[in-house]
């Protein structure tokens, strides 16, 4: 059983669970046991209240959150918060445990590809309908936790996904870089090919892209099309997903990027063991707010680049994503107190000084502001290059439908069978599509 329907089944299970337990009024006699109406906080007969909070990470930022929860119950000492942490995997499998036995958290850390599957079902809470400001975030960054009428998750941090290129392999290839304003697809593979023909063995142009679900999204965005389409559906045509692939092929064929092997070895690497951190690579994609490990693994200053094909397709593709959400739970017993402490995260420069591009540049462009001479060397040149698309982004894709959780290992399941030769591209693209409507839920 896949991780997604893990989660949609718990999500069910979980509200299911908090209607039973509230129907029954067990809330009222569970007081501070962490229990309470299908929330994770509680309290005292003294006023106290308690609440807890979910993320994902690393341990700098369980440094940085257990700081942000000192500020906050410093001013708030009748609250206190309780951390709940894990790592990427082992957070989705936990919180789909604590929803389904109706122990929901009454904050948590939300990402695009979850946030539907949680809202839909009525776990996390439409924060519209409480006290936190919005107003200082760009609505296009809103929108990414927004869907049937309501806003369920706020963004914390904003991330573009672009080309990011290392000069040093550039100029040892003796290849000038590209102007990323104009460049083609076309031109791309030109360049890509001119670096693989004069760099040594072991340094390739590109590290494979072709399982890339956000760049395919790019991609297809460049062509009027989507990923997903804003009722939840398939949004692009299986001929594009076959270019896409194509593109990969040739890369691979001209010893752009590596071998299948080796593409097949490097998916789930973290930036340090990356081609790119290890300094073989003259261009690959990230998230810009990789910039700074990638800088430090490599040793070389990098350059971030938009995608080719912006200036020269239909239409631009690339996008601000939210680099993850803040929710409630829909049942927590303190919904004013969740709330406030929501609001100091996204809100409260002193909150931004803190956390900084922990999560992506601040959501909140008044606290960007106000901290971005604080941000480390890279992360200002990532700052400026967000500042320089902004007449240049159009707007974000849709809120992905339940179950796309899924998508990223489907899709790159499909292309190692199209990098191996196991399958063309077209038969590829044909799976791919059956198998993920299988997989997502339409609303």
């Amino acid at each position: 059983m896949t991780r997604s329907v893990r989660v949609r089944l718990a999500v069910t299970a979980g509200l299911a669970a908090s209607l039973t337990l509230a129907a029954c009024g067990q809330s009222e006699n569970m007081g501070g046991q962490g229990g309470g109406d299908g929330g994770g906080g509680g309290g005292g007969g003294d006023g106290q209240v308690q609440l807890r909070y979910a993320w994902w990470g690393s341990g700098e930022r369980q440094q940085i959150n257990e700081q942000l929860i000192e500020m906050f119950e410093a001013d708030h000492p009748n609250v206190d918060i309780v951390p709940s942490v894990a790592d990427w995997g082992g957070y989705w499998d936990k919180l789909s445990t604590t929803v389904a036995g109706g122990d929901t958290p009454d904050i948590m850390m939300q990402e695009e590809r979850y946030l539907r599957e949680y809202g839909s079902r009525g776990v996390i809470a439409d924060l519209s309908q409480h006290d936190i400001a919005t107003d200082a975030i760009d609505p296009t960054i809103l929108a990414g936790g927004q869907f049937d009428g309501g806003l369920y998750g706020v963004p914390t941090g904003v991330n573009v996904y672009s080309f990011l290129a290392n000069p040093r392999v550039f100029e040892k290839a003796g290849v000038e870089m590209p102007d990323d304003k104009t460049w083609s697809w076309e031109e791309y593979q030109q360049l890509a090919a001119e670096i693989a023909e004069n760099s040594p063995e072991g340094v390739y142009a590109m590290q494979d892209h072709g399982n890339n679900e956000a760049g395919f999204n790019v991609f297809a965005r460049q062509h009027g099309q989507s990923l997903y389409t804003e009722d939840g559906e398939l949004g692009y045509e299986d001929e594009l997903l076959v270019e896409w692939w194509n593109v990969a092929l040739n890369l691979q064929q001209e010893g752009a990027q590596p071998p299948a092997s080796r593409s097949s070895e490097l998916v789930n690497v973290g930036p340090e063991q990356s081609l790119m951190g290890q300094g073989d690579a003259a261009m690959s994609v990230w998230w810009s707010n990789s910039i700074s490990p990638l800088e430090s693994a490599s040793g070389d200053e990098l350059q971030l680049l938009r995608w080719p094909g912006e200036s020269t397709e239909e239409r631009p593709g690339m996008y601000y994503k939210p680099a993850m959400f803040v929710s409630m739970s829909a049942t927590t017993d303190h919904p004013e107190e969740a709330a406030e402490f929501i609001d100091f995260m996204v809100d409260s420069v002193e909150a931004g000084e803190v956390i900084l591009s922990d999560r992506g540049l601040a959501a909140n462009l008044d606290v960007r502001e106000a901290t971005a001479d604080m941000l480390p060397e890279p992360e200002q040149r990532a700052a400026a290059f967000l500042k320089d698309l902004e007449d240049e982004i159009v707007d974000g894709p849709p809120v992905p439908p339940v179950g796309s959780g899924e998508v990223q290992d489907i899709l790159t399941r499909y292309n190692d069978e199209v990098l191996f030769g196991r399958m063309t591209p077209e038969e590829a693209a044909a799976k791919f599509r059956e198998e993920v409507e299988a997989a997502i839920e339409v609303p």
